[in-house]
């Protein structure tokens, strides 16, 4: 059988405000919670769950496929909440989008520091 990716623990310093935030910028679907998790699940039923840890945590990166409705959408959420964000990973082009890879993508922070980026055509 093929691995499919099924879900991951996102460190977050406010697990429901991450839940939330998820929940409206990649128009996921809510999930049961349990535990310490706050879930939500994307395309292919890939669960995130949202936890905060016992310890401080590094910044991940995590980057999502979006179609080019969604990204609309999706942009125009940040831009209405004032939301910063970047063209580039280095956080040089401020304000913008980029068009590479054939296609459009953003990047910016969630509520606990991680890196996102949203993107409509994959790298490979």
């Amino acid at each position: 059988m093929t691995a499919y990716f099924n879900h991951t623990i996102i460190a977050s310093t406010d697990a429901q405000e991450m839940k939330l935030f998820y929940l409206q910028l990649l128009e996921a679907t809510d999930a049961p919670n349990w535990g310490p998790f706050q879930n939500i699940t994307i395309g292919n039923g890939v669960l995130l769950q949202f936890a905060v840890p016992p310890m401080d945590f590094p910044p991940q990166h995590y980057a999502y496929l979006l179609d080019d409705e969604h990204f609309d959408r999706a942009y125009a959420m940040i831009q209405q909440q004032g939301i910063e964000h970047w063209a580039d990973p280095q956080r040089l082009v401020s304000g913008a989008i980029n068009n590479e890879h054939g296609g459009r993508g953003v990047y910016l922070l969630d509520p606990s520091g991680h890196y996102l980026e949203l993107l409509t055509r994959a790298y490979l």
